[in-house]
């Protein structure tokens, strides 16, 4: 982690220009082609969940503007970023929050992930992690979305991004992921989204 020199910062402007909203924050819906993905990760008996946390954590890292964040007024820059998920608990319809590194491969965090959580007793355990440079994840399995909204917390220095993911569906022989991103217009434009979004489909499409 290191500071950057705000002034010297090429960001600055935009920075300040949505320092000025009431909430900066921004989300994006859009229909992910995972059909290669799903059949890779089921040949490898890997959880498609986990995988697909994996995979987007991965890319994100690639991006040094998704590792910006926004610390007591201060900008700052994270060598890494880490997924923190949502899973279902042994009791019926209650979610608890699951954090872990990223492992080297997706296999192993696949299933490292798959025995953490069910290990994992409390729904909501305090982790010895920076809060800034954690990637929240949620799944809605149930939905195939096309839109989504996530809480709010009412501070614009709020930088972590918000993936979620929805019930995929096959269309025109394609299966589809519904896929929602939110991120920080103090940081990110869409531009970078769509960098993103783009390098992620490589990504997965690449997988075998």
């Amino acid at each position: 982690m290191k500071y950057i020199n705000f002034d010297n910062w090429n960001r600055k402007e935009h920075y300040k220009f949505f320092d000025g909203v009431d909430n900066p924050q921004f989300n994006i819906c859009m229909n992910l082609n995972v059909t290669s993905f799903l059949k890779s990760v089921k040949e490898n008996n890997l959880s498609f969940y986990y995988s697909m946390v994996y995979a987007s954590t991965y890319v994100m890292n690639q991006i040094e503007d998704f590792r910006y964040k926004i610390r007591d007024g201060k900008i700052i820059l994270h060598d890494s970023l880490q997924p923190s998920f949502i899973d279902m608990g042994a009791e019926e319809n209650l979610f608890k929050i699951v954090t872990l590194p990223l492992n080297n491969s997706m296999k192993e965090f696949s299933n490292t992930a798959k025995e953490m959580s069910k290990s994992q007793k409390e729904y909501f355990p305090e982790v010895d992690v920076d809060q800034d440079k954690l990637i929240y994840f949620s799944c809605i399995p149930w939905i195939s979305f096309t839109s989504i909204s996530n809480e709010i917390v009412m501070n614009k220095e709020d930088s972590i991004p918000r993936i979620s993911f929805g019930k995929y569906f096959t269309q025109d022989n394609k299966i589809l992921l519904p896929y929602s991103i939110q991120v920080n217009h103090m940081l990110l434009d869409g531009i970078h989204v769509g960098k993103f979004i783009e390098q992620l489909q490589k990504f997965i499409d690449e997988i075998k």
